[in-house]
């Protein structure tokens, strides 16, 4: 029974966490995104993140977005640098041409940091690209 349940593999969707300027607060923040490079919309977005270790965990919080359009991006939320020092996963659910679809993001303990911040061509941002 097992061999007949079809996992569809989930590519062309990303998280990343991005350094930027915050004008309303004239502050750095870290943020989080999700990334579309499909050429399809992406329908029902359940984005549920949650830090943990082996001592502590955070509460789950989750985010639901309607829509995200082929080959785009949106801000998801704000994370705390306070947050970097556990492994942060992002579960991700969404539609994609009627067909459930779900894929699991990890930033390991430690991995956010400046010194890893890589241009993102999709945001034209600098930041970092979970795992």
């Amino acid at each position: 029974m097992k061999k007949d349940i079809q996992i569809p593999e989930v590519s062309g969707v990303e998280i990343a966490v991005v350094y930027e300027y915050n004008a309303l607060y004239k502050t750095d923040d870290w943020n989080i995104y999700i990334i579309n490079n499909k050429n399809v919309d992406l329908e029902m977005i359940v984005i549920v993140s949650q830090g943990f270790s082996e001592t502590k965990t955070t509460s789950l919080l989750r985010k639901k977005l309607e829509t995200l359009p082929a080959n785009s991006f949106a801000k998801v939320e704000y994370i705390q640098p306070e947050l970097f020092v556990l492994n942060n996963r992002f579960q991700v659910s969404f539609f994609e041409n009627n067909q459930l679809k779900d894929k699991t993001f990890l930033f390991e303990k430690n991995s956010i940091k400046e010194g890893g911040l890589r241009m993102i061509s999709e945001i034209k941002k600098r930041g970092i690209l979970a795992k």
